[in-house]
């Protein structure tokens, strides 16, 4: 849950999603799920020549099991506050 939460404080943002296929679609995250799905407002796709029929796209939804890599704003990740609540997890994990 931990990426879910963490993927939600970034709705609003740009960010680049590079797929399996090797597609990287840029856009504003519109909403993330439990599944890590992902929906980009204003989506384009990074290399025009090579996808032209993404380009008539305006939103889009990408499944999580598809997804490679999310390249995110650098001023948009807060890595104190990441590590805090990867060491909180992983010491309630430990727990059990």
């Amino acid at each position: 849950m931990l990426f879910y939460s963490f993927f939600k404080s970034l709705v609003g943002k740009e960010v680049t999603v590079e797929l399996k296929n090797d597609l990287c679609m840029i856009g504003t995250l519109q909403s993330v799920d439990q599944f890590l799905n992902i929906k980009l407002d204003n989506a384009r796709a990074s290399d025009a020549k090579r996808y032209p029929h993404v380009m008539t796209l305006k939103n889009c939804f990408i499944r999580g099991s598809v997804v490679r890599y999310v390249q995110l704003p650098s001023e948009a990740v807060d890595t104190a506050l990441l590590q805090d609540a990867t060491r909180r997890q992983a010491s309630t994990g430990s727990r059990r």
